[in-house]
């Protein structure tokens, strides 16, 4: 049976770019159109392009697709490629000289495993592009989450290799699915409070300063439901929740913790019913990042 994943919620699809030798890679999401998107971004540190066009002073503009990449700032590069594919397909926001693609962009720090001479380019982001499809999105170890680890508190030799998690729930007749790119400093802990992840004191290393830049989890949320901008950003503070719950310190003054949340809102549902499956599908796919991730 295949996972649920975030290509549950009709016209979504996943591609991944993949540099297993240098453990760093690209993801690509692309949604139906016309859509609306918010970004909620809690980490001290972000790396970002082109968030600006989420503000709330600017009219609502169409996400033709979003990165999630590897190698750090230098990986905001990856964003280029996506944009060519896109303007050679005519896709883009309209202006008097021809459409301007949008792809809001993130990136997370894996330059501490691997080959940390090799960032993620504009071809690796046009490969991650033209590999999309909406069968069920590969999980762990792939894409931007090539590099990714958790568990860093005493140090990144004792990581522990995460990746790629993604989940899908109903709410009526709409779907809410997420993926998460999960590199976070901190252990990460089921709902129920047990540690998935780690060996040592939490509680004791967690109180020493913590390494600069090793630690960030992106994640993007989409639905087929039919809500308001405010909704959605109700949806982006209940999946930072789901941040805070599992994993153990989140939103650190170094990182670069991001949620992302897209609808082309297609059908009615309960808006209390978004925001929570915001919560389950985000902590689900924390969760599933370490179930199916590779070994270090």
């Amino acid at each position: 049976m295949a996972d649920r994943t975030i290509t549950d919620v009709e016209g979504v699809s996943v591609g991944h770019y993949t540099d297993a030798d240098a453990m760093t890679g690209v993801t690509v999401m692309t949604f139906p159109e016309p859509n609306v998107g918010v970004v909620d971004v809690r980490g001290g540190a972000p790396g970002t392009r082109e968030l600006a066009i989420f503000g709330d002073a600017i009219k609502p503009v169409t996400v033709n697709a979003l990165v999630f990449s590897g190698g750090s700032a230098f990986g905001l590069d990856s964003a280029q490629g996506v944009v060519d594919e896109l303007e050679a397909e005519g896709r883009g926001a309209p202006t008097p000289t021809g459409p301007v693609p949008i792809v809001p962009t993130v990136i997370l720090y894996d330059l501490m495993v691997g080959r940390s001479d090799v960032r993620p380019t504009a071809v690796d982001g046009r490969s991650a592009y033209r590999s999309r499809s909406r069968g069920s999105a590969a999980m762990g170890s792939v894409g931007a989450g090539t590099g990714a680890t958790v568990g860093k508190l005493a140090g990144i030799e004792h990581a522990t290799r995460s990746g790629i998690g993604s989940a899908s729930v109903r709410v009526g007749d709409a779907t809410v699915g997420a993926l998460v790119a999960l590199n976070a400093v901190g252990d990460v802990y089921s709902l129920k409070g047990k540690r998935l992840t780690g060996t040592i004191d939490v509680d004791a290393v967690a109180r020493q300063n913590l390494d600069l830049g090793q630690n960030t989890t992106l994640v993007a949320i989409a639905t087929d439901a039919i809500a308001e901008r405010a909704e959605l950003r109700r949806m982006a503070v209940r999946a930072h929740d789901a941040i805070g719950a599992t994993i153990r310190p989140a939103h650190t003054r170094y990182d670069g913790d991001t949620v992302f949340v897209v609808s082309n809102e297609a059908h009615e549902a309960n808006v209390d019913g978004l925001i929570e499956a915001a919560f389950e599908t985000v902590a689900a796919s924390i969760i599933t990042a370490i179930e199916h991730a590779g070994q270090m």
